[in-house]
């Protein structure tokens, strides 16, 4: 373990309730090659805050707290949200993902945008959407291949 960033001004940084927190790491680490900068944990091993590196970004993590409405997706009925995470190789990922128990929600496909891409819920309820950058596209352009996708 590492110890922890100096975080500057204006970053955002996404922070996961999840039921098994510990878990969720080890999943972390083995799909997307999270490093884990450490974690904060009670005598039973139970997780109040850690903080892991995916690429450059921070994840922030804890177990559930219900007490302090700290909820994983599984008790309030699933996440709105989604975790956009650009990969080297999202067929690689995805396949790591799924051999984790990840579940796949929409296959690896190329996109109009310039991505390929898939989307997945982790064995913890948190969706993520992953990427590979194939094709540099201007935003005119996309939006040129966005009308003609649209206009059927």
């Amino acid at each position: 373990m590492s110890t922890p960033l100096a975080v500057p001004a204006n970053c955002l940084t996404p922070y996961l309730i999840i039921a098994d927190a510990a878990k969720a790491m080890a999943f972390y680490q083995r799909v997307f090659g999270a490093t884990e900068l450490f974690r904060l944990a009670d005598a039973a091993g139970k997780i109040g805050h850690a903080e892991m590196r995916i690429g450059e970004a921070t994840l922030m993590l804890a177990d559930e707290y219900p007490d302090f409405g700290a909820l994983g997706p599984a008790r309030v009925g699933g996440t709105p949200v989604t975790l956009h995470l650009y990969v080297a190789d999202v067929d690689a990922t995805v396949g790591l993902a799924l051999d984790a128990q990840a579940t796949l929600l929409r296959p690896v496909k190329d996109e109009f945008f310039g991505d390929r891409t898939a989307t997945i819920v982790d064995p913890f309820g948190h969706r993520w959407h992953l990427a590979t950058r194939v094709e540099t596209v201007s935003p005119e352009e996309m939006q040129r291949r966005w009308d003609s996708a649209m206009a059927g």
